[in-house]
């Protein structure tokens, strides 16, 4: 069943702290959310079967799943916004969140009404893309790269073998960017200000999860493993050649 558009976004807080939890679900209720909870990643897979949420709120440690883990089959399974709850400040865990698939984390302790600035932020990012206008539509073109084929506004890689992988807007965007500037090094200041929409709100860590993503879906070409590279200190590049013709 399709939520109505003016529904209450539905939240599902995941924490085995019933101290957290419970206080958590009547502080964000306060803000017009429907709010459901559960202790542990068993009761998590329950509400998910049962239930459509627009927003996961997760704890990194649970008695019965890595956060981390449950992230990754989360975005595979389901169309939900994930923002992590852990307690681990270091970089190297916030890159792992966000390789995960996250669409945002916290670090505990945190202020509940950070949480719920963080809930809009991802709810905006995820509302549905305005249609392109029509003079747009001559403008797009299909592109040609390391056995792979994609044609601008449809979101869609097409592999050698007629196989098909489907991109999200943004990242359907984020590649083309990629296509029209090959093998060149992008920050992500450069890719933040080419991939953003007037009303968005981009930022650098929703860059590094989408690029996370793109680079996965990218990783399945034999004829250029590789393709979405890190250039340390710099950016990213797209290491291939790209040949388009309008489309």
């Amino acid at each position: 069943m399709t939520q109505p558009s003016d529904a209450p976004a539905r939240i599902l807080v995941v924490d085995d702290h019933r101290k957290i939890r419970e206080p958590l679900a009547i502080y964000l209720r306060r803000f017009g959310f429907d709010v459901r909870t559960t202790e542990d990643a068993a009761g998590m897979w329950a509400q998910l079967r049962q239930n459509r949420f627009d927003v996961l709120v997760l704890d990194v440690m649970l008695p019965d799943g890595d956060g981390f883990e449950l992230c990754r089959l989360l975005h595979h399974k389901h169309d939900v916004a994930v923002i992590l709850l852990t307690a681990r400040d270091a970089s190297s865990d916030r890159v792992q969140g966000l390789d995960s698939g996250a669409d945002d984390y916290v670090v505990k302790p945190f202020e509940p009404r950070e949480l719920v600035a963080r809930i809009h932020s991802v709810l905006r990012r995820r509302l549905p893309a305005r249609p392109a206008p029509l003079e747009a539509a001559s403008g797009l073109r299909q592109y040609a790269f390391a056995g792979l084929q994609f044609r601008s506004g449809c979101g869609t890689l097409v592999r050698r073998d007629q196989t098909q992988v489907r991109l999200s807007t943004g990242e359907g965007r984020l590649l083309e960017v990629f296509l029209q500037h090959p093998n060149a090094v992008l920050n992500r200041e450069r890719l933040i200000e080419l991939t953003a929409r007037p009303g968005s709100d981009l930022f650098d860590r929703a860059i590094d999860r989408q690029i996370s993503r793109l680079r996965r879906k990218l990783a399945d070409s034999a004829a250029q493993p590789d393709l979405l590279q890190t250039v340390w200190g710099g950016g990213y590049r797209l290491a291939a050649h790209v040949s388009q013709q309008p489309s």
